[in-house]
Formats: C-alpha cells, sequence, structure tokens
C-alpha cells in the first residue's frame, strides 16, 4: 500500500486550510472565525484534526481559532532536524507574529502543552495566556520521571516507559508504521478512559490518526521529539533549557486534566504548581483519560472558554 500524501490531512469542515511560513518553515493551519487569537498545538500522534470540536466552540465565542499542525507533523513541513525546544518554541512564537497578531493564547495537549509553557518562558511578549490538556510543565514532568525509576509502583517513569523504548534508532519507526500504525491506536487505548474508548468516537479518531501517522516523515519526526527531550538531560543544552523555563510564566496557566490518565499522572500535573502564573487554574475531569479535548469536548470547550473569558 503506498503511503498517504500529506495533503489528505485537508480534512474539510467549517475551517480554512492554508499555509503560513513561520521560522522558515512552511507550517499547514486550519483556522475559523475572528476575535483574539487561540493557538491550538497538538500533541504525539495528532494532527490538527485533534482540535476539531474546538475549532467550532471558540470561532462561535468569537476568537480566532487556530489549529496547527507542528513541525513533523501532517500537511506542515518536515525537516531533518530542529525538533530541539528553542526551534519548536520558535515555531510558534513565529506563527503568531506571521498571523498578523501581537499575542496569542495558547492551548496545547500534551507535547503542545508542553510547548506552549516553554513559548511562554522563552517568548513571554507573545503569550496572551497558557492552557494544558493532559501535560504538565516540563521541569514537573522530569522531576516526576527521575524520582519513578527505581520505585515499582506506578510511577510517572513507568508511565512513560515509552519515551525510554523511543530512544534507539530506526526500530520505533518501523514499529509505529507497521500495520497501518497499530501501535499508535495501542497506546491511545493505554492511555484514554474506558467510556471514550467504548464509542464510535474513539474507533473515527483512531483511524483517522493512524492515517496520518502514515504520511512519510511523521513517524520519525514525532520520534525527534522524544529523542531530543532524553538526549538533553545529558549534554549542556538540557542545563540551558531547565535554566531557560526554571521560573515562574507571567501569563496565567489552565490545566485540564483528566483522573484517569495513565501517560501523564495526575499526581505529576498538580506538581506544575510552582510554575503556573497568577490567576490560574486547575480542573480535573473524572472519568477522563490523556484526551480531555477528544473524551469530553464539551466540558473542556466550555473550562477553556470560562478561562479565556476572565
Amino acid at each position: 500500500m503506498r503511503p498517504p500524501d500529506p495533503s489528505t490531512v485537508r480534512i474539510d469542515g467549517p475551517w480554512t486550510h492554508r499555509d503560513v511560513s513561520a521560522n522558515g518553515i512552511r507550517l499547514h493551519i486550519a483556522e475559523a472565525g475572528s476575535g483574539p487569537l487561540v493557538l491550538l498545538l497538538h500533541g504525539f500522534g495528532e494532527f490538527w484534526w485533534a482540535w476539531r470540536h474546538q475549532l467550532g466552540a471558540l470561532a462561535e465565542a468569537g476568537y480566532r481559532a487556530v489549529a496547527a499542525d507542528l513541525r513533523g507533523y501532517g500537511d506542515s513541513d518536515k525537516p531533518p532536524r530542529g525538533y530541539d525546544a528553542w526551534t519548536l518554541a520558535g515555531d510558534v512564537a513565529g506563527l503568531v507574529r506571521a498571523l498578523g497578531e501581537r499575542r496569542a493564547h495558547l492551548v496545547g495537549h500534551a507535547w503542545g502543552g508542553m510547548l506552549a509553557w516553554t513559548v511562554a518562558s522563552m517568548h513571554p511578549r507573545w503569550v496572551e495566556s497558557v492552557t494544558v490538556l493532559g501535560g504538565a510543565h516540563p521541569l514537573a514532568l522530569r522531576e516526576a520521571v527521575r524520582r519513578g525509576v527505581f520505585r515499582r509502583r506506578q510511577n510517572q517513569a513507568r508511565a512513560l516507559a515509552h519515551l525510554f523504548r523511543f530512544q534507539v534508532p530506526m526500530r520505533p519507526e518501523r514499529t509505529l508504521v507497521a500495520d497501518e500504525a497499530a501501535a499508535l491506536e495501542k497506546l491511545m487505548r493505554q492511555w484514554s478512559g474506558p467510556r471514550w474508548t467504548a464509542s464510535a468516537d474513539f474507533d473515527e479518531t483512531a483511524r483517522t490518526f493512524r492515517h496520518a501517522m502514515l504520511v512519510p516523515g511523521v513517524a520519525h519526526s514525532a520520534l525527534e521529539y522524544y529523542r531530543w527531550a532524553f538526549r538533553a538531560q545529558f549534554r549542556g543544552e538540557g542545563r540551558r533549557f531547565t535554566s531557560a523555563v526554571g521560573t515562574r510564566v507571567a501569563a496565567p496557566v489552565l490545566q485540564i486534566h483528566g483522573a484517569a490518565d495513565s501517560c501523564v499522572l495526575p499526581r505529576t500535573a498538580r506538581d506544575s504548581a510552582p510554575w503556573r502564573g497568577p490567576r490560574s487554574r486547575f480542573e480535573v475531569l473524572p472519568e477522563v483519560g490523556h484526551y480531555p479535548h477528544l473524551e469530553d469536548p464539551r466540558h473542556t470547550s466550555k473550562t477553556l472558554l470560562d478561562f479565556l473569558g476572565h
């Protein structure tokens, strides 16, 4: 079977697709509505379509909602390098500029959430607020993984065991795309709440994400995010990153977390409190796993809009 063309991720709906040049690369976006900019950043194994529910809700509420395919994903460019925190943060700040805005509300899931928090530290003048779904501050996550390495009970290191498996060359790429990216759906089922995994919506979402993972270059690019994060811990750039994101951000932060999240544990998310700015909030969704925006889109969108309105 031939791999899908990148353009197949441009799924029709009440939004507009276009390309934007930012930070030296081309990024594909889907946008809807007008008003203050809300920039939506997806997580591992996803693409812009993960925000389909929030695009409509935000546009109807008077916001300009923009969901981007991050570097290496979907129909955005897939360069061989640039998956370090500084370059990725530059992509987001550059995208805000390229969209003709001075500031943006950043909303990110998992990796996208950590990226939003990083942008708020490295490029604060472009950030109005930060919302993190199913994620934690990068330093809170790192510390939780370190604490859990030698513990036997459920802990953050065990929850992120895939991070360690992804470090070897080539084999993880082959595993990720084998059997039409079945491994991605397996991870999604493992991390999600049981109510969503039993639904037809989960089946459709998993099928669509699997298709997007088969776009040439996506599997390798997605794994490079993990590889830089792990290897930086043993290099000088890891210490520089710690310094760059080590202080409380000036922007208010909303964390929306599923009580049943088995990827980023709820206690790890709560440990992000020292880095949250003023007027921040932490919201737990019962019976929801790692994907609040997909598992409970109505409650997630309402919580987000309440936060943006204050």
